[in-house]
């Protein structure tokens, strides 16, 4: 005779098989979660006591940890920024858009002048990074037109640029 096969409904195969199965994997990562905590914890702590406790001690301690570093005053941290290069590509930039700017012909100089001032007051401001930034200050116009970066102040004065006789348009 042939053995009869036994009918398991998907509820019984759930309760028997799958549902075992589920905690204990829900348990691998509840303890791989303590084990990381654990190290995080020592690692901070400096201390390797942590390790060696069971697993209620360990939570305890985590919490403990983290409520005292909660409390601390925090000390604002200023991202380092590698500044000198941030300042070699800004200068790069001004000095293009300052080409740029005196090769266009028909440009306005006064325009000129007051782009490549506002450019170099932001780059003023930006350049004092440790200090806080609190107030900004409008950034006064330079002492003498050649200061204001811009190409062309020495050779154009405004009455040696004509007036285009078509309008050109422009992005700005």
């Amino acid at each position: 005779m042939a053995p009869q096969m036994e009918f398991v409904s998907k509820t019984q195969h759930y309760l028997k098989v799958k549902k075992p199965q589920l905690e204990r994997e829900r348990r691998a990562r509840i303890n791989k979660c303590l084990d990381s905590l654990k190290e995080l914890v020592a690692e901070f702590q400096g201390n390797d006591s942590i390790l060696h406790m069971d697993k209620a001690e360990m939570l305890e301690t985590a919490v403990n940890f983290i409520k005292s570093q909660v409390r601390k005053p925090k000390i604002p941290v200023v991202p380092q920024v590698p500044m000198d290069s941030f300042r070699h590509g800004y200068m790069n930039a001004v000095n293009e858009v300052s080409r740029v700017m005196a090769a266009t012909p028909g440009m306005n100089v006064q325009l000129g002048k007051a782009v490549m001032i506002h450019l170099g007051c932001e780059y003023n401001r930006l350049s004092e990074a440790t200090k806080p930034v609190e107030n900004t200050e409008v950034c006064s116009a330079p002492m003498s037109p050649a200061s204001s970066g811009y190409h062309s102040d020495e050779d154009i004065s405004p009455a040696a640029s004509p007036a285009p006789s078509t309008p050109v348009w422009r992005p700005w």
